[in-house]
């Protein structure tokens, strides 16, 4: 079942429950590959989608498993983007995000739901929500600024 959230001005979201929460892009951003650094406690879950985003173009720069490693490879890997799952061991993705998102585009995901974090997200820091269902280089494209 997938459930289409309204954006601002109570628009639907076409995109699914892939959700966009409004950044701006940085003025030194460019079309070309994109890095992305891959945060999530879930062994499984970092290969599928380090697999997944690489047969689609993307540079992934490394993996972390808890908000410290996220951080430190944040800060050291220099990332475009980060994907986030929301629900770490060691602290709230929601919270992380607010620390990361000054460097790079933070896109959240979790396999719950993006409604299950609507009253939350926007105040993340985050660029955008996707399931980690509907997690393709596309669906992070989309809600890239």
């Amino acid at each position: 079942m997938r459930i289409v959230l309204p954006l601002a001005g109570g628009e639907p979201n076409p995109r699914g429950s892939v959700l966009p929460l409004g950044r701006e892009r940085r003025s030194d951003d460019n079309a070309g590959v994109r890095t992305v650094l891959i945060v999530d406690d879930h062994d499984g879950f970092r290969h599928r989608a380090r697999r997944l985003l690489e047969a689609e173009g993307w540079d992934v720069l490394g993996e972390a498993c808890d908000a410290s490693e996220a951080l430190r490879a944040a800060a050291e890997l220099k990332p475009e983007v980060v994907l986030l799952d929301v629900h770490l061991p060691d602290v709230s993705g929601l919270y992380l995000a607010q620390a990361l998102s000054g460097d790079a585009a933070v896109v959240l995901t979790s396999s719950r739901d993006a409604s299950d974090f609507a009253d939350r997200l926007s105040g993340s820091g985050a660029c955008g929500f996707v399931p980690k269902a509907e997690l393709s280089g596309d669906a992070l494209d989309a809600l890239l600024p």
